[in-house]
């Protein structure tokens, strides 16, 4: 064991508690059982088969209101390894679930047995046909899918509100829809062909034109009988009749017996009933769609109506308009929705009885554009609207930051109305659709239902399809509101079928707490189909059961999860799922919403108990040492929930009073460190350079083991020289800004070091002097630092001492904030002008308050380049935007500035945080291996001119990741401005 290793105990919960009824139980601490590991393991390979009881723990949660703990997860990497786990299953008697995002609403995600993670390796788009089509695999967001498509003009079909963490495969299984979907733009309608791997393990491509050839050797009594049930049903003309109605409208409630009308060979009717099948029938393992185009052209507003009533009557209007989406929202959700970023604070006061419609028209060219305005304004005429607030218009606006705003606040709907509920309640989110002509019936039915058993819910939807969404918050701990859910569920179902004749789910799919309502909607001799057709395909019931079909009529109460209090930065969380893609650690330990989901379950723990201590003993490398503290979730999250913060105030918790003491001295002495430092790596990289790095690597990692792998960092040959000591000779007198290079940029020379070229100080001062805005460089800035060094580490004294020397400093500096302060490191600009807020003085916050924090980026495109000729651009450039930079807006400006040095600018698909996060990326490389590691594969697929980014560690971690030499965009655009000759 290392010297200082941190004890585990630092971390348990300091709270009374009792133990809740959905504990973890002290039988399954030990995690995956015997023989089950041993056998998977044998199978599989070890590193693919997860067995800890914090791997179980962190899987066995997802966005919906459902928990239930799997016996042991798998991360299959090829066909091969599903085939064999199914081969497994069959053998052996066991239950397979797949689980891509975990952001459903049903608890399809989850499973009691075997559950199979097939979006880690599952990932990749491959544009065909100039952008008409794409393959795509599973593991791939409908975010990153679009992202790529909207080079070629183009988009997917199905929009989900989730887009930014849903996968493809997960929207097929669901046959998820969104905003725009509708019935026409789903996945069923849009879904070109699909390779899925069946039960038995068989492998259809419905686009091979010998699949059905092939299919009827494999599985000749699987062809036969789905042929068998497609005639019964033809034959049938009142049975046929319905599932064509039922499907005039949204519904993803059971499985898709129109596949059995419109497909004509036995791969036509899987290709059919695979889509919202929920991973019953089969594995999804790569789908080709027809891609839409992507209409530029919008116009958008938000309308305010009086009632809820009164916005669903209007909903026609802009459907006849020809509106591609119309989103209603009512009170609750625009008040909830005030904890999102950019939504304007007056919505806090709304009456309740405000409702508001987000209603959009896209078209490709102005002609387009002009004629739906026109519709529009119409639509408008004679409209009972109201002014509720001050900022409201009740305008259309073709201004795309108020149009995203309006987004922003429609897609937050689940998290920020979640995120507002009552502490330790559950979240159930429903969905229903009902004839578009009806819904204004519906939501006034809906309300009164609500109030009647004691929900204050919350109502949006997509008014423009009739599907409605609502919320209930109730407390799972206590039978009495358990009671109260089910007595809603049982009127609510009836409300729906035999008032409306609707949906009981429109887009989320059946899960588990619909199935026990299938029948209800569909009667018993369509629901009897159901069952035979999974016999059919499933017959040992390997696949996902009791998600669809389920004959219990109490199954929706079954695995409802507690929600203990956590740290306040994190209880609201809702465990959408929304944080994970842009995660660092998400491939290499746990995810923003896996940190939380485990720190939930050690609540629920007796104290002391087994399974507590399993929890703790991996806490600390899994969540807390390989978290990147880059804040990236914060972002991602609708309610701004900042899992870093919690993670760095769980290593202040496991510092001991001297480790605190020699940070805070650390502080106190900086300008003796940082000195030392830059001598430290002029040391290291003269050994380096006469081949020592390898010497160096290996006593760093002796050093590491002995001591503690979170406090000695390991060599890494990327690391450049020192600095020059001395910084460019700047002036007083006649400087616009003041320039604050940061202490990583005084210790660490740049990529130029032993090139021609200059560094990064000088070229920043260089291109100020040339566009005629000089800058100066204080005189005293060594010893100073922008504290995120203590503050990443979660140091509190240490980042206490060093917040308020930066800001005193930089407020004498700057003559009390008279000029900006440019610096010139996107993480320092946001520690010095947003994070050492909460650890200042009062009278140090007044001095912030008047401080002007410019990052150089921002300096350079928007004060410099203006005043500067380009004299010499190169060929291409790649670029790394930083999660700092996202923080501060800054990407658009490292964008520009790249584009004035290069003649083609590419900004990853796959970007994201490097997780090199100061020192981190020495201390576990490994982290950013795998943060890096598919924006690496980009970048790496070609060839370019230059490598651009604006923090030096960040370029270190991506030289590391790519083999190229990052350097300062800053220090590209002096070269390319630089007069000829000089």
């Amino acid at each position: 064991m290392p010297l200082l290793e941190p004890d585990p105990e630092a971390l348990r919960p300091g709270t009374a508690r009792e133990p809740a009824p959905d504990r973890v139980t002290d039988g399954s601490a030990a995690g995956t059982p015997e023989p089950l590991r041993s056998e998977l393991t044998a199978l599989l390979g070890a590193d693919k088969v997860l067995w800890k009881i914090s791997d179980l723990v962190r899987y066995a949660s997802d966005a919906s209101p459902y928990r239930f703990l799997p016996r042991v997860v798998l991360v299959p990497e090829d066909l091969d390894d599903v085939s064999a786990i199914l081969s497994y299953a069959h053998g052996k008697g066991r239950e397979v679930v797949f689980r891509a995002a975990g952001t459903s609403l049903n608890g399809q995600a989850q499973g009691e047995d075997i559950l199979v993670d097939v979006r880690r390796h599952w990932t990749g788009v491959e544009v065909l046909d100039d952008g008409a089509r794409a393959r795509i695999r599973p593991g791939t967001t409908v975010l990153r899918a679009n992202t790529t498509l909207a080079r070629y003009g183009r988009l997917l079909g199905p929009d989900p509100a989730s887009a930014i963490a849903c996968t493809v495969g997960g929207v097929v299984a669901n046959n998820a829809s969104g905003m725009t979907a509708g019935t026409t733009r789903n996945s069923y309608r849009t879904l070109a062909s699909l390779t899925f791997v069946l039960p038995s393990g068989t492998v259809v491509d419905t686009a091979d034109p010998a699949a059905d050839e092939e299919l009827a050797h494999a599985e000749p009594r699987l062809c036969a009988d789905l042929l068998a049930l497609k005639a019964e049903i033809e034959a049938d003309e009142e049975l046929a009749a319905r599932i064509r109605a039922k499907y005039a409208i949204k519904n993803t409630n059971g499985y898709r017996l129109d596949a059995f009308l419109d497909g004509e060979t036995p791969v036509q009717i899987l290709r059919g009933l695979m889509v919202g099948s929920e991973g019953t029938f089969g594995f999804i393992a790569e789908t080709v769609f027809d891609t839409l185009p992507l209409d530029r052209r919008v116009t958008s507003a938000l309308l305010f109506f009086p009632s809820l009533t009164a916005a669903a009557a209007a909903v026609p209007r802009f459907n006849g308009a020809g509106a591609i989406a119309v989103e209603l929202m009512d009170g609750n959700t625009l008040r909830a929705s005030v904890s999102v970023k950019g939504v304007p604070g007056d919505w806090a006061a709304l009456p309740r009885e405000t409702a508001t419609l987000l209603v959009e028209f896209r078209a490709p060219d102005e002609a387009g554009q002009e004629a739906f305005e026109e519709a529009a304004a119409e639509a408008l005429r004679g409209l009972d609207l109201v002014v509720p607030a001050a900022s409201v218009t009740n305008a259309f606006t073709r201004d795309a930051g108020t149009i995203a705003g309006y987004w922003k606040a429609r897609k937050a709907f689940v998290t920020a109305v979640g995120g507002s509920r009552p502490s330790g309640t559950t979240l159930i989110t429903e969905d229903f659709a009902v004839p578009p002509d009806r819904l204004a019936d519906a939501c006034e039915a809906l309300l009164e239902l609500q109030s009647r058993h004691g929900f204050d819910a919350a109502v949006a939807g997509h008014a423009a399809h009739g599907n409605l969404h609502f919320l209930l918050a109730f407390d799972a701990a206590r039978p009495e509101d358990v009671e109260r859910y089910d007595a809603f569920m049982q009127e609510f179902c009836a409300l729906v079928v035999d008032r409306f004749d609707g949906s009981l789910k429109a887009e989320h799919a059946t899960g588990r707490n619909i199935a026990p309502f299938l029948e209800r909607e569909w009667g018993p001799r369509a629901t009897e189909l159901m069952w035979r057709t999974k016999q059919v395909i499933d017959p040992e019931g390997v696949l996902a059961p009791r998600i669809v079909l389920d004959r219990d009529p109490r199954a929706h109460l079954r695995g409802l999860k507690t929600i203990p209090k956590v740290e306040a930065v994190a209880d609201p969380c809702i465990e959408c799922g929304f944080c994970e893609p842009t995660c660092p650690s998400e491939d290499l330990t746990t995810t923003p919403r896996q940190r939380i989901v485990l720190r939930r379950e050690m609540m629920r723990q007796a104290d002391g108990s087994p399974v507590e201590a399993g929890l703790l003993d991996a806490y600390g490398y899994d969540a807390v040492d390989t978290c990147a503290g880059d804040a990236t979730c914060k972002l991602a999250c609708p309610v701004g929930i900042d899992t870093g913060a919690m993670m760095k105030g769980f290593r202040h918790l496991r510092h001991t009073p001297r480790e605190e003491r020699i940070a805070a001295l650390t502080a106190k002495n900086f300008r003796v460190v940082e000195a030392s430092a830059r001598l430290a790596v002029a040391a290291g990289n003269a050994i380096g350079e006469r081949g020592g790095d390898r010497l160096l690597e290996s006593v760093t990692r002796l050093a590491r083991r002995a001591i503690r792998p979170d406090l000695v960092p390991e060599w890494l040959p990327q690391l450049p020289g020192s600095a020059a000591r001395e910084l460019p000779r700047t002036a007083r007198v006649g400087a616009s800004a003041v320039y604050y290079p940061a202490c990583v940029n005084r210790i660490f020379a740049g990529p130029e070091a032993g090139t021609p070229g200059i560094a990064l100080a000088e070229a920043l001062v260089a291109l100020s002097e040339r566009a005629g805005k000089p800058v100066w460089i204080p005189e005293d800035v060594a010893g100073t630092c922008c504290a995120t060094i203590w503050h990443s580490k979660g140091y509190d004294a240490g980042n206490r001492i060093m917040a308020n020397r930066i800001v005193e400093a930089a407020w004498g500096w700057t003559a009390g904030g008279t000029l900006p302060l440019v610096v010139d490191a996107s993480s320092c600009t946001l520690g010095i002008a947003e994070e050492v807020v909460p650890y200042l003085s009062e009278d140090n916050r007044a001095l912030h308050r008047e401080l002007t924090v410019v990052d150089s980026l921002v300096w350079a495109a928007d004060e410099l380049l203006p005043e500067l000729t380009v004299f010499e651009r190169t060929g291409s450039a790649v670029v790394h935007p930083t999660c700092s930079m996202e923080h501060l807006g800054d990407t658009e400006q490292l964008r520009v500035l790249a584009e004035a040095c290069a003649d083609d600018v590419t900004v990853p698909d796959d970007a994201g945080c490097c997780a090199f996060a100061g020192d981190r990326g020495m201390l576990h490389k490994e982290l950013t291996d795998t943060a890096t590691a598919k924006e690496a594969a980009e970048v790496n697929s070609r060839d370019y001119d230059a490598y651009l980014s604006a923090n030096r560690m960040c370029e270190i971690g991506m030289e590391r990741a790519t083999g190229h030499p990052y350097r300062s965009a800053l220090i590209e655009l002096e070269r390319a401005t630089r007069p000829p000759g000089r």
